[in-house]
């Protein structure tokens, strides 16, 4: 049975399982399903296809792809050659695409012209051609255009059937301190760093989360709606794979196509942000609209769906909150599915390996805090990253001397074994001497009616740091500062009422593998210029 012995590298997590239920389905794309026997084979062929481009150990692929079934297929082809996956958001544009295949080093880039929704190839045309230079082959999966862009024509492609149609790869270059994938962090003020993982860390977190989460259930089925390019994504099907049960690929976004799947396949498990569950609750009817799911994970973005949990554990839904980060790995902890809602819905939880571990750190004055205190959470164990590829500095800053990662997260020790996370670092707002989670504030000022959404950074005022919220309003609604002001004063302690309250059509976005990020430098940058605007006036 899968699971009952540790898998190695990345390479030794399929084949063990190929090995045992070889005809068991791997893969589910559309009509088309991928066995466990076929998915080694075919990525044993790739792998030496790939070797034919020049491409060995420590060579960095980049993976440009939906969530397609090429995609596991030339992941493991990169494991087996030592290779690395280098992550490329299918989201991304000309001058990120540049920047992370420069950068990075790729020799080769996959993508798929074919794909109905991204015009890969037309992008690539707009891409840098220094930052292509260092390109082997673009491999293309599906078919071709007839007319290709002039800017690319000379750049080799190499279609991915005739990869598909060498011998397999004899030489096996997975190893546990193979260097085999990189993740792109979601920067918001600078480019992304480059979050590198070996493959035994890979492997072994695959197989931890897959016990910790019931997935050796005979009736295991997963969902992968998260895009295969960010961890959260990558690490849910890692788990499924690692248990020998089924992943579905889902490559369509559209809520009503994500409810098709799920009443056609019947996932026991599903994974996504509080944004896609409260739309599949508006568009899936009946008491119990997903009867198969025991428990689902979700990250909790917008701050009007906080109730959210509660409302859907009445249809039956019961939500579970998570902890990770590409430097840990998604899925690093979960809140335990039988705690009452208030604490199984909060983001954090117990970590899932027992040789992990947490701590809560003091930023300014250095000292470990306990339960119920406020500070950066770090991290260890054995899901966590070889480092920041290519920026050794960054790598020094992020990990500690004991071996923990810095997360730039806010959290605190909670009196169960676990921990909360409050927010991102650079998000808390320092008020008074207080940290405060701007999501307090946001959440009370979303109680008025008319208010859509509503981001608060703060800003620097000669009488000191000053909170500054922006509020999206449904159509037709008017701003009213005043009552939104003394809605806060009613409600908050004076130190976190906003100075001011600003109406925005939408907040400035960039984007990363679970969806967009607000930019909240650009919102602080917003606000100085209209208080500037104002006191000058």
């Amino acid at each position: 049975m899968p699971l009952t012995r540790p898998a190695a590298d990345v390479w030794s997590l399929l084949s063990d399982v190929a090995e045992e239920t070889p005809t068991a389905t791997a893969f589910i794309h559309g009509e088309r399903h991928l066995s466990f026997a076929d998915l080694l084979d075919r990525a044993a062929r790739v792998a030496q296809g790939l070797a034919d481009l020049g491409v060995g150990p420590g060579d960095r692929v980049a993976l440009w792809l939906p969530n397609i079934l090429a995609y596991p297929i030339v992941y493991f082809a990169c494991a087996r050659l030592g290779a690395i996956a280098v992550a490329v958001n299918t989201r991304y544009r000309a001058v990120e695409v540049a920047d992370i295949v420069g950068r990075s080093g790729a020799k080769v880039l996959a993508c798929a012209p074919a794909f109905r929704r991204i015009d890969f190839l037309s992008i690539l045309a707009d891409v840098d051609p220094a930052a292509l230079a260092g390109l082997a082959a673009l491999v293309t999966v599906g078919e071709e255009p007839a007319t290709i862009p002039p800017a690319i024509e000379n750049l080799r492609r190499v279609p991915f059937d005739r990869l598909l149609s060498r011998p397999p790869l004899a030489a096996n270059h997975a190893m546990a301190k193979a260097p085999c994938n990189i993740f792109t962090t979601s920067g918001t003020t600078s480019a992304p760093k480059f979050v590198l993982h070996r493959q035994g860390a890979i492997s072994s977190h695959a197989q931890q989360v897959a016990r910790i989460f019931g997935f050796a259930a005979p009736e295991t089925v997963t969902l992968s709606i998260l895009p295969l390019c960010g961890v959260f994504g990558f690490d849910q099907t890692m788990a499924t794979l690692a248990a020998g049960k089924p992943c579905v690929l889902v490559e369509s976004y559209e809520i009503d196509e994500l409810a098709r799947l799920i009443e056609r396949h019947r996932p026991t498990t599903l994974f996504g942000s509080d944004d896609m569950y409260a739309r599949l609750l508006e568009v899936v009817p009946g008491e119990r609209p997903m009867p198969s799911v025991k428990w689902a994970g979700y990250a909790a973005f917008n701050a009007a769906l906080a109730n959210l949990p509660e409302q859907a554990e009445k249809r039956g839904l019961l939500l579970c909150g998570l902890y990770g980060m590409s430097e840990v790995q998604a899925l690093y902890a979960r809140q335990p599915i039988d705690a009452d809602t208030a604490r199984r819905k909060i983001g954090g939880g117990v970590v899932v390996s027992p040789l992990a571990h947490v701590r809560v750190r003091d930023p300014e004055r250095g000292t470990l805090l306990g339960v119920g205190e406020p500070g950066e959470l770090e991290c260890a164990g054995p899901s966590l990253m070889v480092g920041y590829y290519g920026n050794d500095a960054a790598t020094a800053k992020a990990i500690t001397a004991d071996g923990y990662v810095r997360t730039g997260d806010l959290a605190e020790l909670d009196a169960f074994g676990g921990f909360t996370f409050l927010s991102r670092m650079g998000d808390v707002l320092r008020l008074s001497g207080f940290l405060v989670n701007p999501q307090e504030i946001e959440s009370h000022v979303q109680k008025l009616a008319g208010i859509a959404n509503c981001q608060t950074i703060a800003v620097a005022r000669p009488e000191g740091v000053r909170a500054v919220s922006f509020v999206i309003l449904d159509a037709g609604t008017p701003l009213d500062e005043p009552a939104i002001i003394a809605h806060c004063r009613r409600g908050l302690a004076n130190y976190k009422v906003p100075l001011r309250v600003l109406a925005i059509d939408d907040f400035p976005k960039t984007p990363s593998p679970n969806g967009f990020k607000i930019q909240r430098n650009k919102l602080r940058e917003l606000a100085e210029a209209e208080l500037s605007r104002r006191s000058s006036s």
